[in-house]
């Protein structure tokens, strides 16, 4: 990406710290560019988003979040905060009403070049036009996810199967098989409806009537996929990553956080951490943190394990018997500092596109383990694909369902002292050099 006059570039995030975090990103890249940058968000979101670019020139405009939503709990304005992700529909629908705020403040913008909007606020794209500014989609996936789904989708060679675990190839890419359980209602369903189909729908519509789509990915992590997109689909897709590359360094803090010290400590002992998260969005079981539980304290490695669900009593006991060898944060961590230490050379990770991309950038192989969303597919990506991590699956073979601790215990070993760990750390360092030479000046991104 070359400099560019000044211009004005105008975000506008999901509400949700996924689909925020790459946009604070991407808004430190189109700075470095010498391009000033405005982003819209709500009340609620504003102090995380100010915070994050306290540094930096961005300014950002806060836009009423609707009250009194049918469905939604008083004062939500984010998917974190959500007591169940049941309530997304309420949620994303309700940033429909945001409409008018959104077009009159941004009318009020001097020298708007362009909009970069959430794949989720597809009714921004009639703001857009409304006004002529031209608008540009983040959705915050990879192109093989996005590819993938929309081959299967047009396509649908999983409609007559028996079950939802029996594989099929999806067309023009025989050799990737894929099971119904790799994808989540509607996408799986044979004759997808209601109303989170007609959202997505919605948002379908929204995005073929933008001017492209901006990619948190590298063109060398996925060719086949972009040029496939572009080649067959609108609009077209260009690769503006890996965005987290466009983070500062990071400034030593004058008190380390009590988990940074610990791994300080693990690597001063000569010892090796699998760090373990599921992002903020999962539902996990009791019984099924009870497992994982069991699973880390029976493989005998080292761990730093970041625990967001409900049924934490199930871990009662258990931080006391792990002692010295196993950590559980309850809290927000930098996961980025976390990756990029020393000790750690493994991820037990959910899969979303974030994390994975952190984790290649860090070199750090994963343990995947998918919860929701599109995380199913990442998660192929990443085993079968790239090569860069292993699989841990249900007792049934499945990729979805209970998964007991015996086979945790199997897989953690695996990736941090097995055979297979070896290759895949191996082949992780690879691409994680490449993603350092795409964000290079003259880099494909």
């Amino acid at each position: 990406m070359d400099s560019v006059s000044a211009s004005r570039i105008v975000l506008f995030p999901f509400m949700s710290k996924g689909h925020i975090i790459p946009f604070l990103q991407l808004a430190r890249l189109l700075l470095h560019r010498g391009i000033t940058v405005t982003i819209f968000t709500t009340p609620a979101n504003s102090p995380f988003i100010r915070h994050s670019l306290a540094d930096t020139d961005a300014s950002v405009v806060d836009l009423p979040f609707p009250q009194n939503v049918p469905g939604l709990p008083a004062g939500v304005e984010s998917t974190d905060r959500l007591p169940s992700m049941s309530l997304f529909l309420p949620l994303v629908n309700a940033t429909k009403l945001i409409q008018p705020d959104f077009e009159h403040a941004l009318q009020n913008l001097s020298g708007v070049s362009c909009l970069v909007s959430d794949g989720f606020l597809g009714w921004t794209q009639k703001s857009a036009e409304k006004l002529g500014i031209p608008r540009l989609v983040l959705f915050g996936m990879s192109n093989y996810s996005a590819t993938v789904s929309r081959v299967v989708v047009l396509d649908r060679p999983h409609v007559d199967l028996d079950s939802d675990d029996e594989p099929f190839e999806v067309p023009s890419f025989e050799w990737i098989k894929l099971t119904r359980n790799d994808f989540e209602s509607p996408f799986k369903d044979p004759e997808p409806k209601g109303p989170l189909f007609e959202f997505i729908i919605e948002q379908g519509i929204a995005t073929s009537k933008s001017q492209g789509l901006v990619v948190n990915s590298f063109y060398e992590l996925e060719p086949l996929f972009l040029d496939y997109w572009n080649r067959e689909f609108d609009p077209k897709a260009w690769c503006v990553g890996p965005l987290c590359m466009a983070e500062p360094p990071r400034v030593e803090p004058l008190m380390k956080p009590i988990w940074v010290q610990w791994l300080d400590t693990k690597l001063a002992e000569g010892g090796t951490v699998i760090y373990v998260a599921f992002g903020s969005q999962a539902e996990i079981s009791s019984e099924q943190l009870q497992e994982i539980a069991i699973g880390l304290e029976k493989s005998e490695v080292n761990f730093l394990w970041v625990v967001r669900s409900k049924g934490l009593e199930a871990l009662e006991g258990f931080e006391e018997r792990v002692k010295g060898r196993g950590v559980v944060v309850k809290e927000w961590v930098d996961q980025r500092e976390i990756l990029d230490h020393e000790s750690v050379i493994g991820f037990m990770s959910h899969c979303g596109w974030n994390s994975v991309l952190e984790s290649i950038c860090a070199c750090v192989p994963i343990l995947a383990w998918p919860m929701m969303a599109e995380q199913h597919l990442n998660a192929r990506m990443v085993a079968e694909e790239l090569g860069v991590g292993l699989r841990i699956l249900a007792e049934s073979g499945s990729v979805r369902g209970f998964v007991k601790w015996e086979n945790i215990e199997k897989m953690v070993r695996e990736l941090m002292e097995g055979g297979k760990g070896k290759e895949v750390r191996k082949k992780v360092k690879e691409i994680g050099e490449a993603a350092r030479r795409a964000m290079e000046e003259g880099g494909s991104s």
